[in-house]
């Protein structure tokens, strides 16, 4: 992920891979200048998600995305993301999460 101003600085990455008709998040990282409470930008790790379900929607897969959360950040997940717990640490995005998030992060 970029910023339109400034295309040649990566503000963070994210993995993707298209599985049983929804995409999975093997990894989200956020440059390190955005982390913290000295963070540049706020909102990184949040728009990746919101990539990832746009991504979904585009697919037909209804906007569901799938990934396996640290532990420690499970409630931030659930907080942030309305993300829902299926299995130990694996978690979703539902369809109307997902919704939510891309009118969030995607101005139409």
């Amino acid at each position: 992920m970029t910023v339109k101003d400034n295309i040649n600085v990566i503000q963070g990455l994210i993995s993707l891979v298209i599985e049983n008709n929804y995409v999975v998040v093997n990894l989200v990282e956020n440059a390190k200048f955005n982390r913290g409470k000295e963070k540049i930008y706020i909102g990184v790790g949040g728009n990746m998600f919101a990539f990832a379900c746009k991504y979904s929607m585009a697919l037909g897969f209804g906007g569901f995305v799938a990934f396996v959360a640290k532990t420690a950040l499970i409630p931030y997940y659930q907080k942030k993301l309305d993300a829902e717990v299926t299995i130990g640490q694996r978690m979703f995005i539902s369809d109307t999460a997902a919704e939510k998030l891309i009118n969030q992060y995607f101005k139409k």
